[in-house]
C-alpha cells in the first residue's frame, strides 16, 4: 500500500477556514496528517521560515501554486497524493492521478470528532452501586 502525501495550498486554506493565523492552521494540519499516518506539505506564498512540524513540512515560495504542481508531479507515481485547494487551475495542473479536495470539504473532514461519554471507566465502572457507596463512606472516614 502506498503512503499518502497531502499537499496543502496554505493561504487558500487559511482564507477558507476558521483559523486566525498560519500558526493555527499549521498546527491543525500537522495533527491531521499525524492522525492518518500520512505526511504532508503546506505551501504558502511569500517569504517565511520553512519548518517541519512532525509529519508536516511548512514551505514558503514566491509562487506556491507552482511548487504544489511540481510536488504533485514528483510524487504521484510512488505515493497516493491528495491536493487540498479550491484553486481549479492548480487542481487541474496536478494531473488526473492526484486526488483533489476543496478547502471547504477538507474543513468538514478536519472537524474534531465529538466525544461521547459511554459511562464510567476504570474500576469504578465495574463496581455495583452498593460497593461504590461503601468505598465512598470509607474514603470519607465514616
Amino acid at each position: 500500500m502506498a503512503e499518502t502525501l497531502y499537499l496543502f495550498d496554505g493561504y487558500n486554506l487559511l482564507h477558507a477556514g476558521p483559523f486566525v493565523d498560519t500558526r493555527e492552521l499549521v498546527d491543525a494540519l500537522a495533527s491531521f496528517v499525524a492522525l492518518r499516518g500520512a505526511h504532508g506539505v503546506v505551501v504558502f506564498d511569500g517569504a517565511g521560515e520553512d519548518a517541519v512540524r512532525g509529519p508536516l513540512e511548512v514551505r514558503y515560495a514566491a509562487n506556491a501554486d507552482t511548487v504544489l504542481e511540481r510536488l504533485a508531479a514528483e510524487h504521484r507515481a510512488a505515493e497516493d497524493v491528495v491536493l487540498v485547494t479550491s484553486d481549479s487551475t492548480v487542481a487541474a495542473a496536478a494531473g488526473v492521478q492526484v486526488a483533489k479536495v476543496s478547502s471547504r470539504t477538507f474543513f468538514r473532514e478536519l472537524e474534531s470528532p465529538k466525544h461521547v461519554e459511554s459511562g464510567p471507566r476504570g474500576l469504578s465502572g465495574r463496581l455495583d452501586d452498593e460497593t461504590r457507596a461503601r468505598l465512598e463512606r470509607l474514603r470519607r472516614g465514616e
